[in-house]
Formats: structure tokens, sequence, C-alpha cells
């Protein structure tokens, strides 16, 4: 069942009443204006302006290299085109872990520089008071927990969270203190499906998945990943919807072909 039609644009208080109605919330990136304004037409929910912009856009090997003022950058680009949909950006790596002032203060740049609707961060208790003072000031937040890419570092794989007892808890826990923090939702990353539905029943905010399974409140993917036009990325959470890669190699081989052979213009393309 889509929203679209039914909400001029998209608000926290629309993703809670999505949530409430059992109604399942859908959420990919964007990075620049042309992307963007396809999803908003499409009729997506969220638009996450993703730290994956260091890996899909920039070929980064982690989300860590990119900054603050790329993020902004990329999200002005973005918020041009979206007329509906619900634009989140993420903090980058150490633009919130220094302090809570620093998270806060960030947090502001990227509303005021930007247009967005919202911002989001990885980490559960370690972040809340920088969840806690942000919202207060009247900025979204969306939570994200399980496996946090800018913690790569730390745990050392991209390997699934949560299947260790411990661990599982520990994003049980988390998932509450994100909640009572005042995070408006919260992304859960590859961990196991049952330990995502244990979240998402005992959680008011909605939960978006990726790589969590279906019982999550929404479903988020990055992009280009699912467009196929990432040929080194096969993760099982990520669903091919196109094979735009070799589509647009194909095109550019036709293209160059016809330049060649002077085919390409055509009488009729030229002036």
């Amino acid at each position: 069942m889509s929203t679209e039609g039914k909400v001029k644009r998209i608000t926290t208080k629309a993703l809670y009443l999505l949530k409430k109605k059992g109604i399942k919330i859908t959420a990919l990136t964007a990075y620049d204006y042309m992307h963007a304004r396809i999803l908003d037409a499409a009729g997506i929910d969220v638009i996450l302006v993703g730290d994956s912009l260091s890996n899909v856009f920039q070929g980064n090997e982690t989300t860590l290299p990119v900054t603050m003022d790329e993020m902004i950058y990329h999200t002005k680009a973005v918020t041009k085109a979206v007329e509906r949909a619900m634009i989140i950006v993420d903090l980058p790596f150490m633009s919130y872990q220094l302090s809570t002032d620093e998270g806060f203060r960030n947090a502001g740049r990227i509303m005021k520089e930007t247009s967005a609707s919202g911002v989001k961060l990885e980490g559960g208790e370690r972040v809340a008071e920088t969840i806690r003072k942000i919202t207060q000031a009247g900025i979204p937040v969306m939570g994200h927990l399980g496996l946090t890419p800018q913690s790569i570092h730390q745990f050392g794989s991209y390997r699934e969270r949560g299947r260790i007892e411990e661990e599982a808890e520990e994003i049980i826990k988390d998932s509450i203190i994100v909640q009572e923090a005042g995070a408006f939702a919260v992304v859960l990353e590859k961990i196991p499906a049952d330990l995502a539905k244990k979240v998402s029943e005992q959680l008011t905010i909605p939960t978006i998945g990726i790589g969590a399974g279906v019982y999550c409140d929404g479903q988020i993917l990055v992009t280009p990943d699912m467009l196929g036009l990432n040929e080194n990325f096969h993760p099982r959470f990520v669903r091919k919807y196109l094979n735009l890669r070799d589509d647009i190699e194909n095109a550019v081989k036709q293209y160059i072909s016809d330049v060649k052979d002077s085919s390409f213009p055509n009488q009729e393309e030229s002036y």
C-alpha cells in the first residue's frame, strides 16, 4: 500500500502513523538532484543522504572519509529536487563523536544550510545525550543500531550483529535508550530477523531495516545497489531490481560505435 497522493509532505508524524496503521515505510538513498527527483516522483517516503556516498560516489572503502562540507553539498542538491519525501542526512564520522556539543552544532548546521528534514547518527547509549540535545532543539533524529559502518575498525568486519545473545540484548537495550532520548525512528542494519521483530514490536517509533528481515516497519537500500550499478557488492540483503551497469555500458559502447562510423549525428540530429 502506497502513501503516494495521501500525504503532501512526509513528516515524523506521518511515519509514526504509518507504523501505527501497519503500512510499510519505504526509504532509499540519494546524493544528487537527478536521482532524488526520480525517487520523489516515484513516491518514496524517506530519502537518506547517506554517508554511503563515500563508497558509491567517491569510491572509498569505508564511510569514514566523507566530510561535513561534502554531506552538506550533496544534501543541497537533493533538497532542490524533493517535494514530498522526508530528507534525512547522515552526520558523518567525527562530526558528533567528539562531544555532545559538537554533534549538536553540526546537526544544526545541516538543518540551517540544507533545508533537510532531520539527521541520522549511529550508536545507542553512548550517543543518547547527543540525541537528546539535538531533539530538544527541535531537530528530528533517526538512530542507527546493529551494524554501524562508522565503527567498522572497532568491529573488524561487516558481519551481522546480534547473533550472539550479549549483542542481541545490547541492541534491544540501545533501541529503548534511543527512543527515550527522542529519536523519531531507528535504522536496524544487518541483524537477525527475529531480533528486528522484537525491537520493532517493543518500540513506538518506526524501525527501518537493511538486512534485518521483513518485520521492520520499513526498509532502506542504497539506491546504486538496488539498481545494479555496483558490480563488486553482492550482499544477500540487496535485491537488484535492475542491472543498470550493463545497460549503461552497452549504451556507451553503442554511442562510441555510432560516432566512430559517423552514424551519429544523422541529418535529423544536425542543424
